[in-house]
């Protein structure tokens, strides 16, 4: 990646670990003090079951990753003063879940809650907090060929940075914006037409 883009500078990191999270922040401090913008948007995104006999361990992956992960950042991350953005990638399912997928659809929906606090604890401050609520996009997200379906990435993108330059801080597209307007009724149905199969 380095030799294509020799100006963008990488670290790799396993956000599973809070000690490596703690030594990513502890080298930006040092080394790339003058970060301003926080990007959690690591995920993972598991099918399966509550029957499933490794449901329980492969539940507590995404928990570290979507919830317990962007949270400890967060609460690193702050401590820098020129820290002045902090974007959030949630998802529709934050609105209204896909049951093949439960801990990632709770995970997004704990994470859009605790956006919403977040934006509210840092208004006093010089932190603007950015959620961005994709829907489903044609990616390999949950595995190779399951969102074959969904719009391209670029579409997605190209709405995002549109909105970005609008000054809007709760960046939708498609399902996601959908849901993010849905009363009761409307979650009602898409949840329903989401999960027939189930």
């Amino acid at each position: 990646m380095s030799d294509r883009f020799p100006s963008l500078i990488t670290r790799k990191c396993d956000l599973s670990l809070a000690g490596e999270r703690e030594g990513l922040f502890n080298w930006i401090a040092e080394v790339h003090n003058d970060l301003n913008v926080l990007v959690n948007n690591a995920g993972i995104q598991q099918w399966m079951s509550v029957s499933d006999s490794d449901f329980f361990e492969r539940a507590k992956d995404e928990i570290v990753i979507n919830v317990e992960a962007p949270i400890h950042l967060t609460s690193l991350f702050i401590q820098l003063k020129t820290l002045d953005t902090i974007i959030n990638v949630t998802s529709g399912l934050s609105f209204v879940p896909l049951v093949k997928v439960p801990v990632y659809s709770a995970t997004k929906a704990f994470f859009h809650s605790f956006t919403l606090s977040l934006r509210q604890q840092l208004k006093s401050s010089n932190i603007e907090v950015i959620e961005i609520i994709p829907p489903a996009l044609n990616t390999d997200l949950g595995g190779k060929g399951l969102h074959t379906f969904a719009p391209p990435v670029g579409d997605f993108i190209d709405a995002i940075f549109e909105q970005l330059k609008q000054g809007k801080n709760e960046l939708s597209f498609g399902f996601s914006e959908a849901m993010t307007k849905a009363g009761p009724e409307d979650l009602q149905k898409a949840f329903d037409r989401m999960n027939t199969a189930n």
